[in-house]
């Protein structure tokens, strides 16, 4: 059994408090920089690197992260986690993700049930009726093949696949494995589902229910949404429509819908692209084969976070790193910058995935922790970013953390050359470029043109952006938020902050209002 501290009651906590600060500016300069480079990277899945030559750490500093996470036990929480123990303490629920995508230990059984074997079996399930679909077996009402998969829902059930699917989407069409398109409906704003359907041809369109408790109420008030114009389209909603849902919610085996895929209360939202959630409609839009190539990715990111030595454990170093800026640096947000536009919306992704897990203020018991937690995250792709927020970054009085991420190659390989050099080249250029800006800075007798530079980074570099390269991205941000979340004693699986405004909202809606309530009600007519 592992023993679960705070963070400040570890010896090591008071050994990091003792370190010598380390001048990025300084270590980055010159040769020491060169050298800083070549060796201050760690081998991720898929043939990825971690590199952190950037970030404000050396041999003495990464020393004592070793001794953080034997001290907290992180590999072995990590165990106890993909072998069945109760991790989510808030909902007395295990955390069985990885499992999606493969067996990382013990077989893990509930209630009679093997879960590995229940998630396979959806997946095998999803595989059946998508090909079936791609196949013409499976068609509309008047006996016509499906164009289009929409997906409705929200939070984790849209932020996740969405970013997965437009990661993709072009890779697919060069690949040619693009089965479907997808378009996907979240907010409960009517003028999302009236753009989607607005664009889409309804007709020809199978629209994913997503609600693992079938009562999400902008979920169910966008399906009711859909089913309406699907009844003005003069078809049958319930040839058109499939549910993504637990077996015993009020979706399951529901006659309304073509058939039901199941996930369980083990997979929480921002989790769940691995699941039934993400499988369904990428299955859908690219076929089962690179969504079985996705999970393979993942998983092989996942056998890596059991490395006990953090230099051979990218997502636990990319995890102790942060803890060491947010707690003992004090840099309260982290930038993730991908030089990558089919990651255009994975800053977005990791929002919800960072925030909604490690924005927690008490530990696993309930108890107030004394230490911050989880950092502000925030982002866009590069180059775009270099011409928006990046002047505060670079010159600001408030230092931000950088995550970059970057490809040697293009995803669909159509590029040129231009005042020698390919797009490529120059998107490359400007990613290394950055991270020696803002390391190293520029000194300037002009104050306004003067860097102080110090602005630490690390750089995520694949070769080219693909099913697998893009599994283990997603496995590798999901562990590094799993053990950052350990290393606070909290529960990063739960997410009560989400509830109150659900609560509240149902309340405006049965006009059960007082106090401010009740005026901001008046002033929306509600």
């Amino acid at each position: 059994m592992v023993n679960w501290t705070n963070f400040d009651a570890l010896d090591s906590y008071q050994a990091l408090k003792n370190v010598q600060a380390v001048d990025v500016r300084k270590v980055m300069s010159g040769e020491s920089g060169a050298k800083r480079v070549k060796n201050y990277s760690v081998p991720m899945a898929e043939k990825m690197a971690y590199n952190f030559a950037a970030k404000a750490v050396d041999d003495d500093i990464l020393a004592v992260l070793q001794k953080v996470s034997d001290e907290a036990e992180l590999t072995e929480k990590y165990e106890e986690l993909y072998n069945g123990a109760i991790i989510n303490t808030g909902e007395k629920r295990l955390v069985l993700h990885q499992l999606c995508r493969g067996q990382l230990g013990k077989d893990v059984v509930v209630d009679g049930v093997n879960k590995r074997e229940f998630y396979q079996a959806q997946q095998d399930r999803i595989a059946k009726f998508a090909n079936d679909v791609h196949a013409g077996k499976i068609v509309n009402g008047k006996g016509e093949k499906f164009t289009t998969v929409v997906q409705i829902g929200i939070g984790g059930s849209d932020l996740g696949p969405r970013a997965l699917y437009l990661a993709l989407e072009n890779w697919a069409k060069t690949n040619h494995t693009l089965k479907m398109q997808a378009a996907f409906i979240s907010n409960v704003d009517p003028d999302d589902a009236s753009a989607v359907l607005n664009n889409i041809d309804v007709e020809h369109a199978l629209f994913i229910v997503v609600s693992k408790s079938g009562t999400t109420l902008e979920t169910l008030t966008n399906a009711a949404f859909v089913e309406d114009a699907l009844k003005k389209a003069g078809v049958d909603p319930s040839k058109h429509m499939l549910a993504c849902t637990s077996e015993t919610s009020p979706l399951a085996n529901n006659d309304k819908f073509l058939d039901s895929f199941y996930m369980d209360d083990y997979i929480g939202g921002r989790y769940s692209s691995s699941s039934a959630v993400g499988c369904c409609v990428l299955s859908l839009a690219f076929g089962p084969e690179v969504f079985a190539r996705l999970m393979a990715g993942a998983h092989a990111a996942d056998e890596t976070a059991k490395e006990k030595d953090i230099l051979k454990n990218p997502a636990l170093l990319d995890a102790l790193i942060g803890v060491y800026e947010r707690n003992f640096l004090g840099y309260a947000t982290t930038a993730v910058l991908p030089y990558s536009q089919a990651l255009s919306r994975f800053p977005a992704h990791l929002q919800q995935l960072d925030m909604e897990s490690n924005g927690k203020s008490v530990n696993r018991f309930g108890e107030k922790v004394n230490y911050v937690t989880g950092p502000i995250i925030f982002g866009e792709p590069g180059t775009n970013g270099q011409h928006s927020f990046y002047q505060l970054l670079h010159q600001g009085k408030t230092i931000v953390p950088l995550q970059f991420i970057g490809f040697k190659d293009s995803q669909i390989g159509n590029d040129v050359v231009i005042e020698g050099s390919t797009s490529q080249k120059k998107l490359d250029a400007n990613v290394s470029a950055q991270i020696v800006a803002f390391a190293c800075g520029k000194d300037d007798e002009n104050p306004n043109k003067n860097f102080d530079g110090g602005r630490p980074s690390s750089i995520i570099i694949g070769q080219q952006l693909n099913p697998e390269t893009l599994g283990a991205l997603l496995a590798h941000f999901e562990n590094k938020v799993m053990f950052q979340g350990f290393v606070w004693n909290i529960n990063s699986f739960d997410q009560e902050g989400v509830q109150l405004g659900k609560v509240l909202a149902k309340r405006v809606l049965a006009h059960d209002t007082d106090g401010a309530l009740a005026v901001y009600s008046d002033l929306l007519e509600i």
